[in-house]
């Protein structure tokens, strides 16, 4: 995994960057395993509290990367050329999800918030990778694109279920149906970026220290809430809050935070077991 993404981790923000420079990390078989081996890692790591993950180089990620592209038209139909050579795509490999599309909701699945630090470019399946974050900080002069028109595909790195909950039915389909590249400008007008500012990683590594201050517990809840929000009716997602909100109230962290508040000091508090 270490020769394609890098992993640090420091008071509580794991710092994952994709390093496969020369390739400006384009995404192979590799780079899925390593995407996904790194958001493995870290759902059970203990001590993380917030993720940051960006690329090394020119790019955050330049998408799929051009040698699959040739194998594609050599494979048999239906048959996955991004992934091993027996595993079709169609198949759920990862829970919902099949290997490829798991290198992106892997971040969704991970118990805190991850912030996606997007400059150069996020082409194709590096647009969906950095979609899987809960946060997007994009440099203004960033390229991206929902590029898989242009080889004759359809996004299938779970970008049409993270879309469209970010932007227009409209936009979405435009930008799917003609792999249109757009600015990081552009890419905030739309709903994509959660931020545009000159050093995305910076900021976003600033805003992870920040979440990594508050409580494990409820910034956890508050993204289980949150993850679930936009799939339930409200009723369910009305007794979850109650819920989750009943297991924080008088919990040692929850404690913790009034206490720190009241006596106006720094919190102590406990990671979750």
């Amino acid at each position: 995994m270490n020769d394609r993404v890098a992993i640090t981790i420091e008071d509580g923000v794991a710092d994952v960057r994709m390093v496969r420079v020369d390739k400006m990390n384009a995404l192979d078989n590799a780079m899925f395993e390593a995407l996904v081996g790194a958001g493995e890692r870290l759902r059970t790591e203990k001590g993380v509290r917030a993720v940051v993950l960006s690329g090394e180089g020119r790019a955050f990620c330049a998408g799929l990367d051009m040698g699959n592209f040739g194998r594609m038209a050599e494979g048999p139909r239906g048959q996955s050329t991004v992934s091993t050579s027996d595993e079709v795509l169609g198949g759920r490999t990862h829970g919902v999800a099949n290997r490829a599309q798991y290198a992106c909701w892997v971040w969704r699945e991970l118990p805190v918030p991850v912030i996606a630090a997007v400059h150069g470019v996020a082409f194709g399946g590096g647009f969906q990778v950095a979609l899987g974050a809960d946060m997007r900080y994009v440099a203004p002069d960033a390229r991206l694109a929902v590029m898989e028109i242009k080889w004759g595909l359809v996004p299938d790195m779970a970008g049409t279920q993270l879309m469209r909950h970010l932007a227009r039915e409209d936009i979405v389909r435009e930008l799917t149906y003609t792999g249109r590249i757009f600015s990081g400008e552009e890419a905030f007008q739309y709903g994509f970026a959660t931020r545009v500012c000159a050093d995305p990683r910076a900021e976003a590594l600033a805003t992870a220290r920040e979440i990594a201050a508050k409580s494990p517990d409820a910034i956890r809840a508050a993204k289980r809430i949150l993850n679930d929000a936009v799939l339930v009716d409200p009723k369910t997602g009305l007794t979850q809050e109650s819920v989750e909100q009943g297991r924080l109230i008088g919990s040692p962290n929850q404690v913790e935070a009034v206490l720190s508040n009241l006596q106006k000091r720094a919190p102590a508090y406990a990671d979750p077991g």
